[in-house]
C-alpha cells in the first residue's frame, strides 16, 4: 500500500460523469451528497492529475464505457492487483458491478494479466482489501464484502499470501453507507497509518499496534471530510483532500510530505478520496 507508485489507473470525470445533464439524472441513484457541478469537477480533476503526474511516471486512463455509471470515477474498488495479476472484484453495490468487466477489457488491451474473478454470490469491494505487507492481506467483512467473496479471494491469493486476515466491520450508518476497511485506515508507511479509531474493531487496532504501526488519529470533523482517505504515493509521501489541517500537521510532524488537492466535487460528494480515485497497477 505504500511502495513508490510506478503505474496507476484513473478515470477522468469527462468519461465517468459525462455531462451536467447526466449528473443531474443519476446523482440520487448513486447516493451522492448532492449533484456535482460538472465543469468544476473537471477543473478539480485536472489539478488533481497535475499533482499526480509530478510523482507517478505512468498514468493509464480508463476509457468511457456505457455499461457503467458515475462511480466508475473511483477506479480502486472493482479490481485488486497482485504479483501474479489482477483480481476482478464484484461490488456489494449493485450499480457498480459492470465496472469489473470494463476494467477487464481495458487490462486485456494493456496486456495486464488477469489472475481471476469474484463470481456468483461472492461480493468484494477493493476498498475492503488492504495489503499489510507483501505477503499479508487484510480483508474487511462488511456490507460490501461477504463471506463467499472472501472465500474466493482467499483461494485466488493462496500462492501470493502467507497470512490472510479477516476483519469484521461495524454497522456504522447502515448498509446504504459506503463503509470500507479503507474508510478508517490509510497506510502512509510500513510503520505509520492514519486511522479513525471509533470505527476500528478492537482486535484489528491491537494487531496494528502489536506489529509496530504508529497510529495517527483523525478527528470527527476531518473524518467526515475524507481526512482518513489518504493515498501513499511512496513511503511518507502522500496525497489528501485539502481542508484537513489537523491530520496534515500530524503527518508533517512525522516527516511526511503532504500533497493536497481540492476535492469537493470529485471526492467529497461521492465519498471517494484519492485512494478511491486511483488504482495502483505497479508499486516498487
Amino acid at each position: 500500500m505504500v511502495g513508490s507508485i510506478e503505474r496507476i489507473m484513473v478515470k477522468h470525470p469527462k468519461d465517468a460523469f459525462i455531462s451536467q445533464e447526466h449528473l443531474e439524472e443519476n446523482w440520487r441513484k448513486f447516493n451522492y451528497i448532492r449533484c456535482p457541478d460538472y465543469e468544476e469537477a473537471v477543473q478539480e480533476y485536472d489539478k488533481f492529475l497535475a499533482v499526480l503526474k509530478k510523482h507517478v511516471p505512468e498514468i493509464h486512463f480508463l476509457p468511457k464505457n456505457d455499461t457503467v455509471g458515475l462511480d466508475s470515477i473511483y477506479t480502486h474498488d472493482p479490481v485488486k492487483i497482485t504479483k501474479k495479476g489482477a483480481i476482478l472484484l464484484k461490488s456489494g453495490k449493485y450499480l457498480r458491478r459492470p465496472e469489473a468487466g470494463a476494467i477487464k477489457d481495458y487490462f486485456n488491451e494493456l496486456s495486464i494479466p488477469i489472475l481471476g474473478e469474484i463470481t456468483g454470490e461472492g461480493r468484494v469491494d477493493g476498498g475492503d482489501v488492504v495489503w499489510f505487507d507483501e505477503r499479508t492481506l487484510v480483508v474487511g467483512r462488511g456490507y460490501r464484502t461477504n463471506e463467499e467473496g472472501i472465500r474466493q479471494l482467499r483461494e485466488l491469493t493462496q500462492e501470493v499470501v502467507d497470512e490472510f486476515i479477516v476483519v469484521h466491520l461495524p454497522h456504522g450508518n447502515g448498509p446504504e453507507e459506503c463503509l470500507h476497511l479503507m474508510s478508517f485506515i490509510s497506510f502512509i508507511d510500513h510503520d505509520l497509518a492514519v486511522v479513525y479509531s471509533k470505527l476500528m474493531p478492537v482486535v484489528f487496532r491491537e494487531l496494528l499496534i502489536t506489529r509496530g504501526v504508529k497510529l495517527l488519529e483523525v478527528s470527527d470533523q476531518e473524518y467526515d471530510n475524507l481526512g482518513c482517505n489518504i493515498l501513499a504515493i511512496s513511503p511518507r509521501k502522500c496525497m489528501m483532500v485539502a481542508g484537513n489541517p489537523q491530520i496534515k500537521q500530524l503527518l508533517e510532524e512525522e516527516g511526511v510530505e503532504v500533497l493536497e488537492y481540492k476535492g469537493e466535487e470529485i471526492s467529497y460528494l461521492g465519498t471517494g478520496g484519492p485512494t478511491c480515485l486511483t488504482s495502483p497497477v505497479l508499486r516498487r
